[in-house]
Formats: structure tokens, C-alpha cells, sequence
């Protein structure tokens, strides 16, 4: 590996995915010059190539998690500002484990008179600042590393709530047929049970999941109600999901 195909390696890590296009102007070379790096890099496994550029390969274990709070962070915070004003004062809220998840739970910090349920460390101690709304957190095997209570001790919890708003991130959608999933088995039972405790169920995921791949399937965008995001919905798809009635608000 060359020093500019480790560059490239260390930007695709930095930021989830890179372009052909701003490859090219960042090290001053030709498109077909990045091509050829993207293309020896994703025949060594280092990366996938998509149409464009290229991004880390997700197929079976998901990217590091500080790593993905840095992924597409302004987006993120669109689009949690975004999920956030939807949510009314004095509402019961599930949000769980996932970078989206907490910045949600960053943009709800001056609500009032909430109630949040979560399986996510992080999220507890964000909500820990806001004075003005309640905490509830569910038991469940702690995963080190992100913070996320999981396994079915949470989901048994889970099941003795019934709370207004279920808020879930996810780690990639299928563009064909809009199943939401996961990595882990023991995460997506406890999103499963989530999902099946809420009147409303919205699901918050940038552009990036639909470019990326997981094994687990959590449910399908059949099931949920609004999805807030940052980019268009692909090809084929965008009409299914009128005939199903869940929404997409994207969010600049």
C-alpha cells in the first residue's frame, strides 16, 4: 500500500465513505488515478467500492464507535434537530442505542416534562443535564464498547412499558426492498421489542446507511412512521413507501 492509498484508507475511516471526485482535488491527481487506488484497496479489503468513491466495508462487523460519531456529525445534528421539534413537551420517549439516537437526545435537552426510556448509556448521561425530564434506563448486558444495554433482560424490561415515541438509529437499510439492520442479534431483539412497545415509530439514519451492509434484520420501513434523514430516498423505493404510509422528512 502506497502512502496516498493510506491517506485515502485513513479519510474513508475518518468519514465513513470518500468520492472519487474529492480525492482527486485533495491530492492533485487524475479521477482515473483514484479509481485505480480505490480499486487495489477494495480488492485488498480495505474498502467497497460504490458509484462515485467508496466506503468501509460493513458487511459483518460494524465501524469502531468513535469512529461513527464523527461520521457525517452535521447531518446527524440536522437531523435530530429536526426529530427533536416533532417531539412535543410532556411525551414518553424511547431512543436507543446509536450515534443519531444521541444526538437526538442532545437536541431534547430543553424539553419539558419528558419521560425517556433507553438501553443507551450515552444517552443517560446526556438526559442527566436536563433537570426538567425524568430517566428511565433498562437493565441488559452492557457492550462495552458503545455504552448499549442489550440481550433479553432489556427486552424483558422493555416489555412493561408502552411509551408515545419510539426513536431507533440502525446501521444500514437495504435500497431494494427496505428492511432496517443491525450487526448485532442481541441489539436488534431489544429494537425489535422497542418498536412493539410505541404508538409512533420513527426511525433516524442518514444517507451513508443506504450505501452500507449488516446481516441482522431489526424490521422493515413497512413498520415505521417517519424516517428522518439527509438525502433522497433511492430509486424504487420512494413509492413503496407512500403505498405503506411511512413518511420521509429530509432534513438539510
Amino acid at each position: 500500500m502506497g502512502f496516498r492509498q493510506a491517506d485515502i484508507l485513513e479519510l474513508a475511516r475518518a468519514q465513513g465513505a470518500v468520492t472519487v471526485d474529492d480525492l482527486a482535488a485533495q491530492f492533485g491527481v487524475t479521477a482515473q488515478t483514484i479509481r485505480r487506488d480505490l480499486t487495489e484497496l477494495a480488492e485488498a479489503g480495505q474498502l467497497e467500492r460504490v458509484h462515485g468513491g467508496a466506503v468501509l466495508p460493513s458487511g459483518v462487523a460494524n465501524i469502531e464507535y468513535e469512529e461513527r460519531r464523527r461520521l457525517n456529525d452535521a447531518a446527524k445534528a440536522a437531523i435530530a434537530a429536526a426529530c427533536a421539534a416533532d417531539i412535543p413537551d410532556a411525551a414518553s420517549v424511547f431512543l436507543n442505542i446509536g450515534t443519531t439516537t444521541e444526538a437526538v437526545a442532545k437536541a431534547l435537552m430543553k424539553h419539558r416534562g419528558m419521560m425517556i426510556f433507553t438501553n443507551n448509556l450515552n444517552v443517560a448521561t446526556l438526559m442527566a443535564g436536563a433537570p426538567e425530564v425524568e430517566v428511565m434506563v433498562t437493565g441488559g448486558m452492557l457492550r462495552h464498547a458503545d455504552g448499549g444495554l442489550v440481550g433479553a433482560a432489556a427486552s424483558r424490561m422493555i416489555e412493561n412499558f408502552k411509551f408515545d415515541i419510539a426513536v431507533i438509529g440502525c446501521s444500514a437499510i437495504d435500497p431494494v426492498d427496505g428492511d432496517i439492520l443491525d450487526f448485532d442479534l442481541s441489539e436488534v431483539g431489544v429494537s425489535q421489542s422497542i418498536l412493539s412497545r410505541a404508538r409512533k415509530r420513527v426511525l433516524v439514519a442518514d444517507h451513508s446507511k443506504w450505501q452500507r451492509a449488516a446481516p441482522a434484520r431489526i424490521a422493515s420501513l413497512r413498520e415505521i412512521d417517519v424516517m428522518f434523514t439527509d438525502g433522497p430516498v433511492p430509486d424504487g423505493l420512494a413509492q413503496r413507501l407512500r403505498d405503506w404510509g411511512t413518511e420521509v422528512r429530509v432534513c438539510d
